[in-house]
């Protein structure tokens, strides 16, 4: 066999034309990869407040209460338990929020767009080495499910500044994301089944 027989078939115009479409979806993958620079800039001037406020720095400790919604009967005059738990989570929402950007650029530009070839290379994330797209999509919903489940903690930690009916709202809307996971997953669960069963 020569080298001409192991060279990909030449597409027809049109349908090479389609195929390459998909590379404008390249914008939006580097979109991303702005995004996440966004929320690690956040991030770092949250965790610098905090630290500040640790040091019993009066505006960077403003600075926080601002941020997390947190409202008390009392001004906030020091660092107190309830602030830092609500700034923990804030930042672990944005980590969370983070690896979700991380799995939708590179297991949608793997999925979609074009392979990265990364099977030997020594940091290739392990879930990688199995994504496409239906797996994507479930690994997408839970990560959306623990996004939500952050927001609603820290609804309910600071639920005095909320409002019953957005306390309902917030948690039945995490009910929905936990059920539209769950049919994803289900969905899934029978296509690849069913596939399974064609293939024998």
């Amino acid at each position: 066999m020569n080298q001409a027989d192991l060279s990909p078939p030449r597409l027809r115009p049109l349908p090479a034309l389609i195929f390459a479409s998909r590379w404008l979806q390249l914008p939006l993958y580097l979109g991303l990869i702005v995004a996440q620079g966004v929320y690690v800039a956040h991030f770092l001037m949250e965790l610098w407040h905090l630290v500040e406020a640790a040091f019993g720095n009066k505006h960077a400790l403003q600075a926080l209460v601002e941020s997390i919604g947190y409202k008390s009967g009392a001004p906030v005059a020091a660092l107190n338990e309830t602030v830092i738990m609500l700034v923990v989570l804030a930042l672990i929402d944005v980590v969370m929020i983070s690896n979700l950007l991380i799995m939708v650029i590179v297991g949608g530009f793997e999925t979609f767009v074009s392979r990265l070839n990364l099977e030997d290379h020594p940091d290739q994330p392990e879930w990688l080495s199995h994504v496409n797209a239906s797996v994507l999509k479930v690994k997408l919903a839970l990560s959306i499910i623990g996004i939500s489940s952050i927001h609603l903690l820290k609804t309910f930690i600071n639920a005095d500044n909320y409002s019953d009916r957005m306390l309902i709202a917030q948690t039945g809307i995490h009910l929905t994301f936990l059920l539209s996971a769950l049919a994803i997953a289900l969905v899934d669960r029978l296509m690849t089944s069913a596939a399974a069963h064609g293939g024998h």
